[in-house]
């Protein structure tokens, strides 16, 4: 992705519990999660006995170096990965939260958002809960410390049942990690192993938002936590728990569109499979005549194989993006146009010049970048560019974890197609339609998924369409 005009996930989050070197083993989780958050990353790790806290803002690579995880030494970890949609970018919201309380110390990470936060926090604020922060997050901790179950299970689940909203959380106590999923299965989250290490009585049991993290510490993908459980590890091995009814599943269709990584499983399915067959659907309802499929890197890089596969025209990397531009640079003194843009992209002049070019990008959602990379194309030469979008029109913002803007800043929300073609400029712009999208996820198979931002048919109460909700822009992980 590559500015304010696309979708951001909030989170990721991993869980060790049983590895002499945990610590590392979630930092390399984290690593491989980095694609879900840049903003803040930390740690937390058990001995068996007390928890060692790390937070910092940053990337995981930079906060965790040698000398501070040596200082963390664990056989239980928990780490997180943010972005915050919405709520204070500072240290005092980097995750996990950790708390003190009668049911003893712990500490929390939760990749999602829980509509209903800021009521429940208004209710605990007035019977005397003094909070730290501005996260949704630390809502449930709340919930769990003031919880009348003697158990800490049994106070999670409590604390769970009273939340609405988008969840998948991982937490630690200094002899057991947890984590959960919300009864609708929104947010990913899976569960892996690693086997037992030579004088180890035990496997290494792991959980991450996404199985590319375990590609990366040596885990085997034995399942997902489903919605609504609840699963406790110890030396005992691994209970599960369901907290909660079953729910209508509603799991987000744009993990498969463009959050999760290529080479992950998530809800089930591959998601190198999915998007692939984005693609290809896409090149069945919008063909075009042209002469090359160009994607916009990275987010249209995986359609854009389907749909040159489907179409038969050929796939060219007409766009290189700069991996290693930070988050400030020096802009020169006159004005360059599509500075911000060029930074990151830079057009292959010789693909380009004299040719048709189709644009495969993932979305489209205030459509000025969309704009400039169009604008960019034509000024290498392309004689045509046509815009194709692997996903049907964002019409609505998110509430479940995703950082979309108003409804009034969308500009599929207020404009047509054609519209939106003459505002970015090119000779022809497409969609996928819904039905094609949830037909290429493979949508009622595995799962049932959220498309939400497409229809404006929201699956739980506590949203208002017409205006950002108030859990959106406040109160977040």
């Amino acid at each position: 992705m590559l500015s304010s005009d696309k979708f951001r996930d909030e989170c990721g989050v991993v869980a060790i519990y049983g590895h002499p070197e945990a610590e590392k083993l979630a930092y390399l989780g984290l690593h491989a999660l980095q694609h879900r958050g840049q903003e803040s990353a930390g740690i937390v790790t058990s001995d068996g006995l007390a928890l060692r806290p790390y937070r910092d803002m940053g990337l995981v690579a930079d906060i965790f170096t040698e000398d501070v995880l040596s200082k963390m030494r664990g056989r239980l970890a928990i780490g997180h990965t943010r972005y915050s949609t919405a709520g204070d970018s500072s240290l005092l919201n980097a995750q996990p939260i950790m708390v003190q309380s009668n049911k003893g110390i712990m500490a929390l990470a939760h990749n999602g958002n829980l509509v209903n936060a800021q009521e429940i926090r208004h209710r605990l604020e007035g019977r005397g809960s003094i909070f730290q922060t501005n996260s949704d997050t630390e809502v449930i901790v709340h919930l769990i410390a003031l919880s009348r179950e003697q158990t800490l299970p049994g106070a999670m689940a409590d604390a769970l049942r009273q939340v609405e909203g988008a969840f998948s959380l991982v937490m630690i106590s200094p002899d057991r990690i947890f984590a959960a999923r919300d009864p609708r299965g929104f947010r990913p989250l899976a569960l892996g192993r690693i086997p037992r290490l030579p004088g180890e009585t035990q496997d290494t049991v792991v959980c991450a938002s996404e199985t590319c993290a375990f590609d990366l510490i040596g885990a085997t993908f034995e399942r997902d936590v489903e919605p609504g459980e609840l699963i406790a590890v110890g030396a005992e091995g691994i209970t599960s728990h369901r907290y909660a009814r079953p729910a209508p599943q509603s799991s987000c269709i744009f993990e498969h569109v463009y959050f999760s990584r290529p080479d992950s499983m998530v809800f089930g399915r591959p998601v190198q499979t999915s998007r692939e067959a984005l693609g290809r659907q896409l090149a069945r309802e919008a063909p075009a005549e042209a002469d090359v499929v160009v994607p916009v890197p990275d987010s249209g890089v995986t359609a854009a194989v389907g749909y040159a596969a489907e179409s038969g025209i050929p796939f060219r990397f007409g766009l290189i993006r700069n991996h290693y531009v930070g988050r400030t640079f020096i802009e020169p003194r006159q004005t360059v146009r599509d500075f911000g843009v060029k930074l990151k992209l830079n057009p292959v002049r010789t693909l380009l010049e004299g040719k048709r070019v189709v644009l495969i990008d993932d979305s489209i959602v205030r459509g000025t970048t969309s704009r400039k990379i169009v604008r960019m194309v034509r000024s290498a030469g392309a004689r045509e560019v046509h815009m194709r979008i692997s996903c049907p029109p964002t019409v609505s913002p998110c509430f479940y974890g995703v950082d979309t803007p108003s409804k009034k800043e969308l500009i599929a929300a207020n404009n047509s197609v054609a519209e939106i073609r003459e505002f970015i400029g090119a000779d022809s712009l497409a969609y996928l339609s819904l039905e094609g999208m949830k037909k290429a996820c493979a949508d009622g198979e595995k799962t049932t998924y959220c498309t939400a931002c497409y229809t404006g048919v929201y699956p739980t109460n506590w949203v208002n369409v017409d205006e950002v909700h108030p859990a959106a822009t406040t109160g977040k992980c």
